[in-house]
């Protein structure tokens, strides 16, 4: 399936297709202890250059829009949410010759897939052992300023995550239908 980003106003962007990596999607998890948030890590590859450009655009977006959280001005050093696999996780092959995106957010998610139930018109939500770590997405994501703590930059706000395929779990995990051989049955036959 091809997909291609989009951008939505300014600073949102709903991606094309990403790869999902330490997808805290489901439950928020504190990290270093922080506060509990939803999160997930976006996997690009470099060869994705239409993503990469919307992805830049609504970074800029960001920067100019709220650089008056940081006196008017764009500092020099801004933490800038897009980075380089190949420099920052050169032992995780499924960072090969990629970017990355960490994306988080309070409020969870909505996990959904590529269908509507026919007689409610109601999008289908999808469970956590459907949309896992290594499995195939897109994700509504929105860049924004912050200057905290001493540290300036922009950070990226998870919206909701649609999955398109499914893709190697990342982290060892495997499905039932990995680890047995099942027997197929009727519905009716089980009960």
């Amino acid at each position: 399936m091809t997909v291609k980003a989009i951008l939505k106003g300014d600073t949102k962007v709903v991606t094309g297709k990403v790869r999902l990596s330490y997808a805290n999607i489901f439950e928020p998890r504190s990290i270093n202890g922080s506060d509990p948030k939803y999160s997930v890590s976006l996997i690009i590859p470099k060869d994705d250059t239409q993503q990469l450009e919307v992805i830049k655009q609504a970074i800029e977006n960001a920067k100019e829009r709220d650089k008056h959280k940081w006196g008017g001005k764009i500092p020099a050093n801004l933490k800038l949410p897009l980075r380089d696999g190949d420099e920052e996780r050169p032992e995780d092959e499924a960072y090969a010759n990629s970017y990355f995106i960490n994306a988080n957010s309070t409020r969870p998610p909505a996990v959904v897939g590529l269908y509507k139930d026919a007689a409610t018109g109601k999008v289908i939500r999808l469970t956590e052992e459907e949309v896992y770590s290594g499995c195939y997405a897109r994700v509504s994501i929105n860049f924004y300023g912050f200057n905290a703590a001493g540290n300036k930059g922009i950070a990226c706000g998870l919206g909701n995550v649609q999955k398109i395929e499914d893709g190697e779990r990342l982290g060892g995990g495997s499905s039932a239908e990995e680890d047995f051989d099942f027997e197929e049955v009727e519905d009716d036959d089980w009960i």
